[in-house]
């Protein structure tokens, strides 16, 4: 199957089960989101998608595009077409915007092989247009002395640039005022492809009102308890999340 598959997973973190014989399904071309409380899992199941080495896979399958990505290093899943926006971006001093994202693409070549520089640059200002992002966003350093909105935008830049098959967005509207939540799911939807799949975590309502999903599950115990259209999100809106996971 060409997207995500979860198989029967379990991540333990300390001893604790932190995602639990869970089971999910994102075809390429669909939006899903995933929706619960905090500490239902939903942090540690990107991580353990991604291989951080701290969310190690204890059981169960992780398949993109039919293959598999457990044991993976993270770069080897990157190079998969993985691609994880973090729910906390990290601040890399010293390091260009510009130039992290050209050394990203410059990895994915074989050896000796380096991206067209003046297309790499026409392409990047294309897209911070699109983010209404200063050009001079280029020249700084990723993430450092950033706004939360800044940082958001940061990285739906480093998506739209890698192109990846499958991106999974851990709570992208966290931060953002109501101008930069629209500007970022704009791009979302622009994102949107019959051969991308997306799975979006958020705890809000708000952000699937920009970017209407296939479909929204909650997550609540490690697994997924209850599945169900865009209409779920509403429902949870107005009834929170104690009639579910309670």
């Amino acid at each position: 199957m060409q997207g995500l598959e979860i198989k029967n997973l379990t991540v333990k973190v300390a001893g604790k089960k932190v995602v639990d014989g869970m089971n999910l399904c994102v075809p390429a071309g669909e939006v899903h989101a995933i929706m619960g409380p905090n500490g239902t899992g939903k942090s540690s199941l990107s991580k353990a998608i991604a291989g951080h080495p701290n969310y190690p896979v204890e059981s169960g399958e992780i398949l993109l595009n039919g293959e598999s990505l457990v044991g993976l290093s993270p770069d080897e899943i990157s190079r998969k077409g993985f691609f994880l926006a973090f729910q906390y971006p990290v601040e890399i001093p010293g390091v260009s915007i510009a130039n992290f994202i050209r050394a990203c693409l410059n990895a994915r070549l074989p050896e000796g092989q380096e991206v067209n520089a003046p297309e790499f640059y026409r392409q990047l200002r294309e897209k911070m247009v699109e983010l209404k992002m200063d050009p001079k966003f280029t020249s700084r350093s990723v993430n450092e002395g950033f706004s939360g909105g800044e940082k958001k935008r940061c990285d739906i830049l480093q998506m739209l640039m890698l192109n990846p098959s499958f991106a999974m967005l851990d709570e992208i509207d966290s931060g953002l005022d109501i101008d930069a939540l629209r500007i970022v799911s704009e791009s979302v939807n622009k994102a949107r492809s019959h051969h991308r799949g997306m799975l979006l975590i958020t705890h809000y309502h708000r952000l699937l009102e920009y970017v209407r999903p296939d479909a929204v599950h909650v997550m609540s115990g490690g697994k997924i308890v209850k599945s169900g259209g865009p209409e779920l999100a509403v429902e949870l809106e107005s009834k929170g999340y104690d009639w579910i996971a309670g």
